[in-house]
Formats: structure tokens, sequence, C-alpha cells
């Protein structure tokens, strides 16, 4: 079982991925307002970010080639379902839908990472794992202002556009699944970070070349805050703090928590993002959306209860997945599970899920 400090030590890395994340709405929008298009600020971002993390990711691998050829395929699906898809799938999705909705698509993923938990533990989701499912999404339509009754001059919605939302909603849930994803001698968390992030750099530069992602670019100043910048100011912040940072943090706390906390945690972003929009951009977030952060908050409370009282209540069946009912346990089953870690440059930090 978790410990509460290992825990409490793993909500916080999750805050710090999702308020990481939350920085590149204010700074993207700016380079788009000076004339940049949502693909060359994606590029550059996730290419960025590969860049910096190349020489980290070298040395957090410490000559352990052999870990590159087992886990190759773990990078691949990395780079392509977790960092390349939920991005394009969301700006495809914004074309046909109304920005608070396409989001709200996206973080459905957090229901994928129950279902696919679920499933694989041949069960059904637990009561309180499912009332936190469903007061963390009525928060996050709360936090983005959507109307819960009724439709407004400001919603749009079609077909086309909740497929790409619901493909969003499966590259999201794919980074939590693969970011805590735990072999006998797992990637470091560097190492996945980074190699995820060239893959999906290279990814984005093959749409861009043929011109499937329109790209374009600008050397105008951005405004931020009431200040003029230089515009490489914004792209650095992208990379460093918006893409390496966030995804290093997001892999690290997702193998503390596991992928469920994890993902209820990340739900986080939008209070975040809400939070530096009005910071940055003069944009004042209304009462209502202060209540969806309290719903949000009380979502990851339910689970994280779920998380706690699982693995403790001995009368209860045998689960995989802490919030997932199965099947009762046989002496076949009472197996010792070996203490992996996941190592993060030198220091060991203990996988949640091999306890």
């Amino acid at each position: 079982m978790m410990s509460t400090r290992s825990t409490g030590a793993g909500i916080l890395v999750a805050l710090l991925s999702a308020a990481a994340f939350a920085t590149s709405g204010p700074f993207a929008k700016s380079l788009m307002d000076a004339g940049w298009t949502p693909g060359s600020v994606v590029f550059l971002r996730i290419g960025g970010a590969a860049l910096l993390l190349l020489v980290p990711a070298l040395r957090a691998l410490d000559g352990r080639w052999h870990l590159l050829r087992s886990g190759w395929s773990q990078l691949l699906a990395y780079g392509v379902a977790a960092v390349a898809v939920p991005q394009l799938a969301f700006f495809y999705a914004v074309e046909h839908l109304s920005v608070g909705v396409a989001l709200l698509l996206e973080y459905l993923g957090l229901v994928l990472v129950v279902a696919w938990q679920c499933l694989v533990a041949r069960s059904l989701p637990r009561l309180p794992t499912v009332a936190g499912i469903v007061l963390a999404v009525i928060g996050l339509a709360l936090v983005l202002d959507l109307p819960l009754f009724g439709q407004s001059g400001g919603v749009r919605v079609d077909g086309i556009g909740v497929m790409w939302g619901l493909i969003a909603a499966m590259g999201l849930a794919s980074y939590f699944l693969l970011s805590g994803h735990a072999a006998e001698e797992p990637l470091p968390p560097l190492v996945l970070a980074g190699g995820g992030l060239v893959v999906g750099g290279v990814s984005f530069a093959v749409l861009g070349v043929t011109g499937i992602l329109p790209m374009t670019f600008s050397t105008r100043a951005v405004e931020l805050a009431g200040a003029t910048l230089p515009w490489w100011v914004a792209v650095v912040e992208l990379a460093a703090i918006a893409a390496a940072t966030a995804y290093i943090a997001g892999i690290v706390a997702t193998r503390v928590l596991g992928a469920k906390l994890a993902s209820f945690v990340g739900l986080s972003e939008v209070m975040f993002a809400v939070l530096f929009a009005w910071v940055l951009l003069g944009e004042l977030p209304r009462p209502v959306q202060l209540v969806g952060g309290l719903f949000i908050l009380a979502g990851v409370v339910a689970v994280r209860t779920e998380q706690v009282r699982g693995p403790e209540d001995r009368s209860a069946p045998l689960s995989v997945e802490p919030g997932c009912v199965t099947r009762e346990a046989t002496a076949d089953d009472l197996a010792v599970v070996p203490d992996d870690r996941v190592e993060l440059a030198r220091v060991d930090v203990v996988a949640a899920d091999d306890h």
C-alpha cells in the first residue's frame, strides 16, 4: 500500500505537471495572436522540449542501451498516442466545437482510464470511483463555463468535432496509462519523456512538411500580462515548462499514484488554466468556475478515499486496481510481488502498483 507521505508527494508532483501544462494556453495564444498557427506552436513546443531533454535523457540512460531495445515500443506508443494524437485531435476538434466542449470531451479520458483498468481486472468500478467521476465531470463543465441546461450561442457541437474530441480523450487516457506502465526494468522518466517527445516532434514535422498540418511562423513580439516580449520567450516557456517539465512530472506522478488517481488530479489543469488566463491575459474567472473547482476537488478526494480504503480492506475481494471489484482470491493468487522501482536519474521512487 502507498504511504500517505509518498501519496502526498505524488499529488504535489501531479499538481506541478498540471500547472505546467496549463501555462501553454496563454503563451500559445500570445503566439497565435502574433500570426502563428496552432501547428507551428505545437511543433516548436514539442520539438524544443525534445532538444532540451536530449542530453539529460542520455545521462539518465547511463549507457543502458538495452532499455531502449526492450522499451522501443513503449517510446513509440508514448510519442504517438500520448504526445501527438491528443494535441492534433484537439486542434481538429476545436474547428468544429466550442473550446469548452472540446476540452470536456478530451478530459473524458479519465473515464476511459477507469474503464480500461476495470476491463483488465474484469470488474466494475466501486461506488466512490463512480461518484468521483460524476463530481469531476460536473466540476469540469462548470470550470469550462458550459451551460448545464440548454444551449447558448457560444456552444457549438457536431458529429465530426465529437469524434475528434473522443480521439483526444483516448490520447489523454493513453498518456496516463503509458506513463504509469512499469516493466521489469522500466524506462527512466527522463528517457520516456525525452524519447516520446522526439517521436512526437518528428510526427508533427512530417505532418507539417506534407501540408496536413499548416504551419506559419512569425517574429513579431507577443503581449503577455500587459508587457511586450520577444517571440522566443513564449517559445522557450512552451518548450521548457509547458512540455519538458510537464511531461517528466506527469510520468513520475503517475508511477507513484497510479494512472487512475493521477488522471483525476490532472483535472486541476483546467483550474490552473483559468488562473493563468486571469493573471497573464486579464480574463477574470467567474464564480461558477470557482464552484467547479470545488467539484473537481471533491472528485479527487472521493477517488483518493477509495485508493486508501481498497487495499486496507481485508474483507473485500482481491482487486487488481483500487476502485475495481474483482473475483474472490484463491491460494494461487497469493504470490509475492517484487518491489520494482522507478528510476529518475539516480533517485528511486517506489512504484505504487507494486504494493
